[in-house]
């Protein structure tokens, strides 16, 4: 008797579980863009569109992910090269309905698919779930939303019981019809056999002569299939990019969310307005941040850090207690527990600030480890060295690193002091306790604990002039 039960639960499970495929539609050459890149390639939080929209499919767990293409040639597979889909190239853009066609050939038999749109990059994974488990429960789930100007939009038609019965086009409604709010987005999720079997049946009499994909809503009521619909939680996540006002809008947008997600985190924000995330930002408790900061790739921040206004922080981690000042440029970097880094300085790639360091203005430092409590104050280039723990660099020195061919490691240890105007010639190394007197250029290994020096000799003349331009 064990086997039949098993058996028939067993079959209920893979009777509930369809797989979900995704098709997204990305074809259209947007010519309001103004521009020779294909729309879906614009960049939304340095990202482009499309990639925003593949990553909410990886998001749900889908088993295969269609991307529909046309305009532009290659450059949108090229482009995201790296993004794990099936790419179908739709040789021509007769409407959205003959673009769903490319894709079905490819689609699994038995899987539920949810079209979405490469240029409407912020639906909520929230919301496309609950589209989902609606299009399980009826066969149809549909996206529909109410707006004060529906201009330009799909109007859902439904019937005096408020079900849906059909989508008439902007461009194809009455004036009657242009008077309803509630508009179709385009996204739905059907079962791929109902949905093969109505593309089939789509023909192209309409003004804009094209095979619209929602003309298969009055199919599916004609079936006696239900439409369910479903609603986002914000307007932002339905709309999409047909001109360049149109993505700074979503921009802002995105940033204000995502801006809105750190403050829930427990972040303060002098402006919320004014902050830009390009990448995944991660914070510990009471972190300060100013106005016009940009975070772009990986960024960890622990806590009590303070950044000033205007920096630009890039796949970095600034440690607990740290202070970054204004106009600092931090990339692929570490800074220190309590560190201070800033103002105008430059953090450059394979940098390492150790605890209770200083960077200080207008300095430069690349592909260096500086030591605990160590400072670089002023007007300074520290490249391709290590340098020991409480250590003083002088305004104005430089680690010559570079000979024209290859880069060398300037090597300083604990306690040096080196002068202002120094020139430290690599590969060279300064021992600990060592002082360089300022003005001078090293070229040779100082020993630990002593004085170095390499001035020319000062001279004076009494009675000098100072020669006089000549008049014409």
């Amino acid at each position: 008797m064990a086997f039949p039960l098993f058996f028939f639960v067993a079959k209920h499970l893979t009777d509930r579980y369809m797989g979900l495929s995704v098709v997204i539609l990305a074809a259209g050459q947007g010519t309001r863009m103004r521009s020779v890149l294909p729309k879906v390639l614009h960049k939304l939080a340095d990202k482009p569109l499309l990639e925003h929209v593949i990553a909410s499919a990886k998001s749900l767990g889908a088993d295969d992910i269609h991307v529909v293409y046309g305009h532009g040639g290659d450059a949108v597979p090229t482009t995201l090269a790296h993004c794990d889909v099936d790419w179908i190239k739709q040789q021509e853009q007769l409407g959205t309905g003959h673009a769903v066609a490319q894709a079905i050939p490819h689609i699994p038999a038995g899987r539920q698919v949810l079209i979405l749109y490469g240029d409407v990059p912020l639906t909520s994974v929230d919301t496309l779930k609950k589209l989902i488990e609606l299009g399980q429960q009826s066969g149809f789930g549909l996206l529909t939303i109410s707006l004060k100007d529906s201009t330009g939009y799909g109007r859902i038609i439904r019937d005096e019981s408020g079900t849906v019965v059909r989508i008439v086009e902007h461009k194809d409604a009455t004036e009657t019809e242009r008077q309803i709010k509630e508009v179709n987005t385009g996204i739905l999720a059907v079962s791929r056999e109902n949905l093969a079997l109505w593309l089939e049946q789509l023909d192209n009499n309409n003004s804009q002569g094209e095979y619209y994909l929602t003309d298969i809503i009055a199919m599916a009521v004609a079936d006696g299939i239900k439409i369910n619909t479903a609603s986002p939680a914000t307007e932002h996540e339905v709309l999409g990019i047909n001109n360049k006002r149109q993505l700074a809008s979503l921009e802002r947008s995105y940033q204000l969310e995502e801006a809105k997600k750190l403050m829930d985190a427990g972040v303060g924000l002098r402006d919320p307005a004014r902050l830009d995330i390009r990448g995944n930002v991660s914070c510990g408790r009471d972190v300060s941040i100013d106005i016009n900061v940009v975070f772009e790739g990986q960024v960890e921040i622990a806590e009590n850090v303070t950044i000033g206004p205007n920096c630009l922080i890039i796949n970095s981690r600034i440690e607990a207690g740290a202070n970054v000042l204004a106009n600092t440029i931090i990339e692929s970097a570490v800074v220190g527990k309590n560190s201070n880094v800033g103002p105008f300085a430059r953090i450059r790639p394979e940098t390492v600030l150790a605890e209770s360091s200083r960077i200080g203005n207008f300095v430069e430092i690349k592909k260096a480890k500086i030591g605990v409590g160590s400072k670089v104050n002023h007007l300074s280039y520290v490249g391709d060295s290590v340098v020991g723990n409480d250590v003083n660099i002088g305004a104005g020195t430089i680690t010559c690193n570079y000979d024209g061919a290859n880069k060398h490691l300037t090597e300083i240890g604990d306690g040096v002091f080196v002068g202002s105007d120094t020139q430290l010639v690599a590969p060279v190394k300064i021992g600990a306790g060592a002082t360089i007197g300022a003005g001078s250029t090293i070229t040779k290994e100082v020993d630990a604990g002593s004085l170095a020096l390499s001035r020319s000799k000062q001279v004076s003349k009494s009675g000098w002039k100072r020669p006089k331009k000549n008049k014409n």
